[in-house]
């Protein structure tokens, strides 16, 4: 799918590296729809991709509010017209032991991580598939192997992974592409980089415009999925599925674990 005049929503547009997919889209010439929490944080992208001669709107958004997203999306189609690409990229995660989460902390990770994604989508495909889109999820290389202490956003991203699964198959033949893209730990901006804690050096790190350039790359090539990290990532997912137990020896030895640790928040 060509990216160029086309209307894109993007969640999570404020920090991170919403504001890299962002530019990014905008510099391939589309105009960008940017939702997010952060009012101060989307104008900030805003100013930026305007300053370069790109359009960005904005709508400020919670998306924890799960029964709001119908109004939200009649809402983004009055500002250029029906969207034809979908950019799920917002995401929240919490470090804690599992039985120190609260009901509240689990139902948020899951609402904005899994179940705002796919209720966007939803809504969205009934004129995707007459007009044409393209629906983007970006997931984690932790719904490919559960890490310790950050179990919901594991179940979350899993849950993205395999829903988009799913869902290539069910829109094979349409003219709606569906993608994922599952980064490893990312440099200089997003999550773990806010907390200062180091990522484990055997794995390494991928800057945010590599995350920026698949979600470009998926649209154009109607990618099933893209792994953006610098190791030989996919043969040791392939060995922890025939092995979970050797999975699990591969991920304490690379000090993923010991990471996450400390990465929990009293």
């Amino acid at each position: 799918m060509e990216i160029q005049n086309k209307t894109v929503l993007l969640t999570g547009a404020s920090r991170g590296i919403g504001p890299y997919i962002a530019k990014t889209l905008a510099n391939a010439g589309a105009v960008l729809i940017g939702l997010a929490r952060s009012e101060e944080g989307l104008n900030t992208t805003k100013a930026e991709i305007e300053y370069e001669g790109g359009t960005f709107h904005t709508i400020s958004f919670d998306l924890k509010n799960i029964n709001g997203l119908s109004d939200l999306v009649e809402q983004a189609t009055t500002i250029n017209g029906e969207i034809d690409i979908l950019v799920n990229n917002a995401g929240i995660e919490l470090c804690r032991k599992y039985q120190n989460y609260s009901a509240d902390e689990i139902r948020d990770v899951l609402n904005v991580n899994l179940h705002a994604p796919l209720e966007l989508s939803r809504l969205l495909l009934p004129a995707m598939l007459e007009r044409g889109g393209h629906i983007v999820t970006v997931a984690s290389l932790a719904g490919k192997k559960g890490m310790a202490y950050n179990t919901p956003y594991s179940a979350s991203k899993a849950g993205l992974i395999m829903w988009t699964d799913g869902m290539r198959q069910e829109l094979r033949g349409t003219k709606v592409g569906i993608s994922v893209i599952c980064p490893g730990f990312i440099s200089d901006t997003g999550m773990f980089y806010e907390d200062h804690v180091d990522p484990p050096a055997m794995l390494g790190t991928s800057k945010p415009q590599a995350v920026a350039d698949a979600v470009i790359k998926a649209i154009k090539n109607n990618s099933a999925e893209i792994i953006v990290n610098k190791g030989p990532m996919k043969p040791l997912l392939a060995i922890g599925q025939i092995s979970p137990s050797f999975g699990d020896k591969i991920v304490r030895k690379f000090g993923v674990i010991e990471f996450n640790k400390k990465r929990i928040k009293k």
